[in-house]
């Protein structure tokens, strides 16, 4: 009987890559929908958007140019739009160099993740509205971060043993 080589992928890497598919999405929408402020509905539009996607925590300019959105000129509108799209790549870069497990993925998305978690402090320290969504979020972000660097600590022969079927452990590690 044949013995099937189909690989099995890291549930921590699949779930890890959903997640920033789908935050991938939401900025590539946020993207579009940026352009979309030159109407007449701009401070709405743009408090939802801010509240739904936590864009504020995320980057100084961008919550000053959401807060100023009446005063942004349109430069500004396209450079908010640009932003939001070059960091939707990243993000989906991240996701697929996860999903097919690539080592430079794992280091692209410790790094992009981990430089995000001060800033996420700061906020969560500073501005007390929407606390359980930026605790969320820290905690989200943070298990992630130490999820691969776990990952990147074992040694990549032991990491490929994992992979194939009948080789997952029952039980805890060894210590190593």
């Amino acid at each position: 009987m044949a013995r099937s080589r189909t690989q099995h992928h890291d549930l921590g890497f699949v779930l890890i890559a959903v997640f920033k598919l789908i935050k991938g999405v939401l900025l590539l929408i946020v993207a579009a929908g940026t352009l979309s402020f030159l109407s007449d509905r701009t401070d709405q539009l743009a408090n939802h958007w801010a509240a739904v996607l936590q864009v504020r925590g995320h980057s100084r300019f961008i919550q000053e140019a959401l807060i100023r959105l009446g005063l942004m000129n349109n430069h500004d509108v396209v450079l908010l739009s640009l932003t939001s799209l070059a960091y939707s790549v990243v993000l989906f870069t991240e996701a697929t160099g996860l999903l097919l497990e690539k080592v430079w993925a794992e280091y692209l998305t410790v790094i992009m993740t981990a430089s995000f978690i001060p800033w996420e402090v700061y906020e969560l320290l500073t501005r007390m509205t929407w606390i359980r969504t930026r605790i969320t979020v820290l905690t989200i972000n943070t298990m992630v971060v130490v999820y691969l660097i776990g990952r990147l600590r074992q040694p990549h022969v032991e990491r490929k043993q994992e992979a194939l079927p009948g080789n997952q452990p029952l039980g805890p590690r060894p210590p190593s």
